[in-house]
């Protein structure tokens, strides 16, 4: 179902380099609000250390962004050191096809991070990625994503509920 991600963590960090390797994951599109930073632009020093890893594994991040806030964006991939794309209009697969080919990988080389089922896990799942959807870093929402929550919270459960059967 295109709603449904391939795999489900709490936070970015517990994505591991085993989980990946296993899934054959040789890259992430990372999302930016509520997946790396807070609403207040906060990031954990355990997400800088995350991704660390992940490039020194060899896993290829790059962000991709909606936010029209380009000097946000900006800031978070300067700190983790990885390139950016904002305006992606996600789900829409253009950005998420750029992507790709700036980073040289299959699509099914490449996990989709993010913490909303209607713009990242959609966006993902039409590019034929794997996507890996993560709680929201934060309560606190835009006014553009809050209205959605109640309707991905649904489409969470059930999918919680299918992965125990």
């Amino acid at each position: 179902m295109i709603v449904y991600p391939n795999a489900h963590f709490d936070k970015v960090q517990q994505i591991t380099i085993e989980f990946l390797k296993e899934h054959k994951i040789k890259a992430l599109i990372l999302d930016v609000d509520n997946t790396l930073i807070d609403y207040h632009r906060k990031m954990e020093e355990s997400v800088v250390h995350w991704a660390e890893g992940m490039k020194q594994a060899g896993i290829k991040l790059y962000i991709l962004s909606n936010t029209n806030h380009k000097e946000k964006v900006q800031e978070v991939a300067e700190r983790l050191g990885i390139p950016y794309q904002n305006l992606a209009k996600k789900p829409f697969r253009t950005g998420f096809l750029k992507v790709q080919k700036i980073i040289e990988e299959k699509s099914e080389n490449i996990g989709v991070v993010g913490d909303q089922i209607f713009t990242d896990i959609i966006g993902g799942n039409r590019c034929h990625m794997f996507t890996i959807l993560v709680e929201p870093v934060d309560k606190k929402d835009f006014w553009y994503t809050a209205w959605k929550r109640p309707l991905e919270n649904t489409i969470k459960n059930k999918y919680k509920q299918k992965m125990k059967e």
